[in-house]
Formats: structure tokens, sequence, C-alpha cells
């Protein structure tokens, strides 16, 4: 039977001039599949009929150890996996150790999230005396305060705040309403625009009864929001990656953080699925974990 470093030449023969892979790539496969071939090597395992599952997990273990993060270990693997089942297309062997290891999964990116303090600094920053800064304030005041979706923001009407029960009338997706409480700062910053600010842009433009209006008097678009938030993060000199989510995202984890019900939370951000809300428990665990290296004897 032919050794591994054999059968390995000539894969990446197969993988070069039949599969037509570039240098980068057949560069990768080879360093992925050396450090394989050697591992089994030092375990006396020269031949593919000698490779056990149990081999390839222990490998797998080491890469961990080695310090190499999840995508570069998924790498490693799928890498494996490619080899031994040319192996056994190729008639070397009819053992495929790697056909019930299961690949991790690429671990889901968490959203960016403003810590309470950068909140209050970046809402320090509109000037309040101008028609347009009591508008920025509210509009992020009222983002945060209701973790909206920001198309939910921009499409709201003014009559959709009933500020004697302290709540919010939203329209999410699929048109499905939901009815999400909002807090006294927001209310005050609200009550402000509507009787100072919106008025006076109301009338350069056709406003209808949408709530937040750009200096035109027309409805405000997501672009020229996203433009007023990019400008106060850069004055507040902010280092965070702002995307269309991120007051949401705040909103989410800040609630969690001080001790919030995930079904009441996944009802207010108008979830259909509490699984997309549970996202938000792996950052308030990261939360924990800071809290106790920070505080604990032993941390």
């Amino acid at each position: 039977m032919k050794k591994l470093e054999d059968i390995l030449e000539n894969y990446y023969d197969f993988l070069l001039f039949e599969k037509g892979l570039s240098e980068l790539t057949l560069e990768s496969y080879s360093n992925d599949l050396n450090r394989y071939i050697k591992y089994l090597s030092e375990k006396s395992i020269q031949t593919p009929d000698k490779i056990q599952a149990t081999d390839i997990r222990h490998f797998v273990t080491e890469l961990r150890d080695i310090g190499l993060n999840i995508n570069s270990i998924i790498r490693n693997l799928s890498s494996i996996k490619n080899f031994h089942k040319f192996i056994v297309n190729e008639d070397y062997s009819t053992n495929n150790p790697s056909l019930h290891i299961e690949t991790p999964k690429h671990p889901k990116t968490l959203p960016e999230v403003m810590s309470v303090e950068e909140i209050d600094k970046l809402f320090n920053l509109p000037d309040l005396e101008t028609p347009l800064g009591l508008r920025d304030r509210a509009m992020m005041e009222m983002m945060y305060a209701c973790g909206m979706r920001i198309s939910e923001l921009l499409t709201i009407n003014y009559n959709s705040v009933i500020f004697s029960d302290k709540i919010v009338r939203v329209i999410g997706k699929r048109n499905k309403e939901r009815i999400v409480p909002i807090g006294k700062s927001a209310l005050d910053f609200l009550e402000r625009y509507l009787d100072e600010s919106r008025p006076e842009l109301a009338v350069k433009g056709k406003a209808g009864g949408t709530l937040f209006l750009n200096f035109r008097g027309n409805p405000m678009t997501r672009m020229g929001f996203w433009k007023i938030v990019r400008k106060y993060i850069e004055m507040a000199h902010l280092d965070i990656k702002i995307h269309p989510h991120t007051f949401r995202h705040s909103f989410a984890t800040h609630l969690l953080e001080g001790g919030a019900d995930l079904r009441a939370v996944q009802e207010m951000l108008g979830h259909a699925d509490i699984t997309t809300t549970q996202i938000y428990t792996h950052i308030d665990r990261e939360h924990l974990k800071q809290v106790y290296k920070q505080y604990h004897p032993r941390g």
C-alpha cells in the first residue's frame, strides 16, 4: 500500500492539473496537510488504512492547543476531509476516517455595542439651540430608547407616540405592529422636537405625517440619518464601527445586562424567533466575564 507522503504528491498534482487550483490555494492545502501527515508520522502511522477518526480528533485538539483560531481549524479540517475523499476515490484505501467528523461552526459575529458612557458622550454633542441639533438628539434618543430598526424609526408617524402612556406604536417587518415603551429622556427631547423643531422644518417641504424630517422638510432618509450619526461619532472620537443596528444592539444588550427577561426583550425588538434575540445573551455573558475578572479576588 502506498505511503501517505506519496499519495499526497499525487493529490497535489490532482489539485493543480485537474482541479485547476491556484498556486496560493495549493500552498494553503500543502501547509495544512504536511502538518497533518507529520502528526500521523510521529504516531507511526504511514498508510491511510491505519488512520482512525480519533487520530483526526486528537489532531484538531492539538491545533487548538497551539493557538490556531477557529477559522484556521475549519480550513485544516476541510483540507483533511478532501484529502481522504481523494484517497477513497482513487482506490488507495477504502478507509475514510474523516467521514463522520463534524466540522466546527463558524462563530457568530457579535454586533458592535456602545457603552452607556459612549452613548452619553454622543448624545451630549448636538446643539440643542438649533432645530437640526434638537432633531438629531431626539432621533438618537428614540433609536436607543426603543431599540427600533432604522427603517422603523424613519417611517414612524408623529401620532404613533402616545405620551400619556409612554409607549410607541411601531410597524415592523411584514407590517406587524408592536408596542414599545419609551423612557422619560427620549420623551422629553421628542416633545421639544415636536414643539420647537418639526414645525419649522415642516414648512420647507412635504412632510406628511412622518415624524423625523431633514433640513428640506422632507422625510429623513437612511443615508441622511447615518451621515448625522457618523458626524457625531467622529466629533466624540469614539473608536467604534457604526452600522444601522448599533443603537438597537446597544438597547438589547444594556437591557439584558440590567437583568431584563429575554422574552420581554424579544417582544420589544419584534423578533419572531427568540433564537434571534439570544445572540445578545452571548454579549451579556462576555460582560459578566469582564465583571468577574475585574472584581473577583481570584479573577
